[in-house]
């Protein structure tokens, strides 16, 4: 492909992914979806057309994935308010995501081992994955919720790529040095990590945030991202350290500075000079950057997926296994944690996304025991029909809506009828 073609073909791609985002949030249809099966269009093409070196897909999809994960994280945590009066939905979400992604990994992990045959520790570091909510897609998706669960579902979603992505790596380090994943030593040290990386965020996030304010150049915000993303890839790769943690300390931070700071230290660190409108900016651009990833992400994952993916029939019966522990696991919790029914919906929004598929890509990078059964065509099968039971619950809530609108109220008259009536 030249040049030409290649200025063509990208700007008509983000225009596609522009309109495809005014027609998800419409009809609640997730644009991930249509990003995924324009790509797998895309493939068809290329293939018919005689192009079929797909090998640089290999290297760029994690790439993207990395960037996006970083992101979306980030965008979310800069959506976050941290308030008193927010304590209660904040640790209902956490418990949430904990508690949920825990009885899917070990539920999950159950089924791999003693149905499909996998050992034990590749069947837990191949149910991460599949455990983890994709704040990519359940948060654009819960803007028609009431605040409460729309809150819920932003606490719950982000808590569970962070806690999934930190379980990932720990199983995956456990798996490398062939020791056992419960252990006091293994579970000591990872603590340990956790609050060395908080202690690392809080040091980082303190001088970002004094750089933001001393920059006088009108090009400043994406230096801050370039920062986050390498002191990102630091702590991840040469520290070893679950360092998500990082980017979600400074998005909180960032959005939250005038509450989360001490009256006592207020003198020490000026906030004076950090104007509302520059915020606003780094959440736009975050946003802006956000989107412009994911669509390419999506994409090319649609792309790198050959047709012959869905003639099999092995993938739609793990994937439908898979969804009905999902999915079980979460009614039992909700039904006994949430007992009102406004809170129903939330049921349905458990989809997976992008941080499913980037570390189920990821896992073979690691030198462990790898799977030929639970494959990208499961993976598949798992993310679309996980989206589409997320749109199942958006259709029934818009239509209890329309029927409760529909309902025939009392007028002035026949309410003052009644009273006169009862006395």
């Amino acid at each position: 492909m030249d040049v030409g073609s290649i200025l063509i073909v990208l700007p008509l791609l983000i225009i596609f992914s522009y309109l495809f985002d005014i027609f998800a949030r419409r009809t609640k249809f997730p644009s991930v979806i249509l990003l995924v099966l324009t790509g797998i269009i895309l493939r068809f093409f290329s293939s018919y057309s005689g192009y079929t070196n797909f090998e640089f897909l290999d290297s760029l999809v994690p790439v993207l994935g990395t960037i996006g994960l970083i992101l979306i994280v980030l965008e979310a945590a800069l959506e976050l308010e941290i308030k008193k009066e927010k304590a209660q939905i904040i640790v209902k979400g956490f418990l949430a995501a904990l508690v949920i992604l825990v009885i899917n990994i070990v539920l999950v992990s159950i089924f791999f081992n003693q149905v499909i045959g996998l050992e034990y520790s590749t069947s837990v570091i191949y149910a991460i994955p599949l455990s983890i909510i994709s704040s990519a897609v359940a948060i654009p998706s819960a803007t028609g919720l009431i605040t409460n669960n729309k809150e819920f579902v932003v606490y719950e979603s982000t808590f569970s790529d962070i806690l999934g992505i930190m379980i990932f790596y720990y199983c995956i380090r456990q798996a490398e040095k062939g020791e056992a994943f419960i252990g006091l030593e293994p579970i000591f040290t990872l603590i340990g990590q956790i609050f060395l990386i908080i202690g690392i965020s809080i040091v980082i996030t303190y001088l970002l945030f004094q750089l933001i304010q001393r920059i006088e150049h009108h090009v400043k915000f994406f230096l801050i991202l370039a920062l986050l993303i390498l002191a990102y890839e630091i702590g991840k790769d040469f520290l070893k350290l679950p360092s998500l943690v990082l980017i979600f300390i400074f998005g909180i931070f960032l959005s939250n500075f005038t509450n989360l700071i001490p009256k006592s230290l207020k003198k020490y660190i000026k906030t004076d000079d950090i104007k509302k409108s520059d915020l606003h900016e780094f959440h736009l651009l975050t946003a802006e950057s956000t989107f412009l990833v994911r669509t390419f992400f999506f994409l090319f994952f649609g792309f790198s997926i050959p047709l012959e993916s869905f003639v099999e029939f092995e993938p739609y019966i793990i994937g439908a296994t898979v969804l009905l522990i999902m999915y079980g696991v979460r009614y039992f919790y909700l039904a006994l944690v949430l007992k009102d029914e406004e809170s129903k919906p939330l049921l349905y929004f458990s989809p997976r996304g992008l941080i499913t598929i980037l570390l189920f890509l990821s896992i073979s990078d690691y030198d462990i025991q790898k799977s030929n059964i639970v494959d990208e065509k499961v993976l598949l099968v798992i993310i679309i029909a996980s989206m589409l039971i997320m749109i199942q619950g958006s259709i029934k809530r818009t239509k209890k809506e329309d029927e409760e609108s529909n309902e025939p109220q009392q007028s002035l008259s026949e309410i003052v009828d009644s009273q006169i009536d009862k006395k």
